[in-house]
């Protein structure tokens, strides 16, 4: 198991070098530093109490649902960084990020696990702009990637985490009221 994490990691490693040099004249830009902080905790609240005050048409379980879904997102991510220890990409390569990551690990990415778990609870609760949602968390996860705090396993695994617990959220709504 071990020499394929080795494997695994030197790949990841590899790929985040390939493409990071392609987009340096990117990670400087603004809006990539915006795209990063769009995926900053108290956004999702802003996002939710807009759409569930000014939508009569929203379904009222979408904010208890986002609640429980980051109500186990957060302690799930923080207990998988701290049991794997992943250093990012700054703390091993010869690079400089872009900007100073909010803690010292990298595997999963938080920000890319909650994007995940806010847009498919989104694209359950407001399916016709899934599209939206989507691109919009797949860009927070590229984000994070772009601004070198993050490889592009952490990206994947975090979509993974944050689809898969908006799915256990989603499982324990009312199953009658579904």
């Amino acid at each position: 198991m071990g020499r394929w994490l080795a494997t695994l990691s030197r790949y990841d490693q590899q790929w985040f070098c390939w493409l990071t040099q392609r987009a340096q004249s990117i990670q400087q830009q603004r809006w990539v530093r915006w795209l990063s902080r769009s995926g900053d905790g108290y956004c999702y609240a802003i996002v939710a109490l807009y759409f569930y005050f000014t939508d009569e048409l929203i379904d009222r379980r979408m904010l208890p649902t986002l609640f429980t879904g980051f109500a186990i997102e957060i302690p799930t991510f923080m207990l998988i960084k701290r049991w794997l220890k992943r250093p990012r990409p700054y703390q091993t390569l010869s690079i400089t990020a872009v900007i100073q990551a909010h803690d010292q690990f990298s595997f999963p990415s938080g920000h890319t696990t909650a994007a995940f778990l806010f847009a498919t609870l989104a694209c359950y609760f407001l399916p016709h702009l899934a599209p939206v949602w989507l691109c919009w968390a797949t860009a927070v996860g590229l984000s994070r990637l772009l601004l070198g705090v993050h490889y592009p396993g952490d990206i994947l695994a975090g979509a993974a985490l944050g689809t898969g617990l908006a799915g256990i959220a989603l499982s324990l709504m009312d199953p009658i009221t579904i």
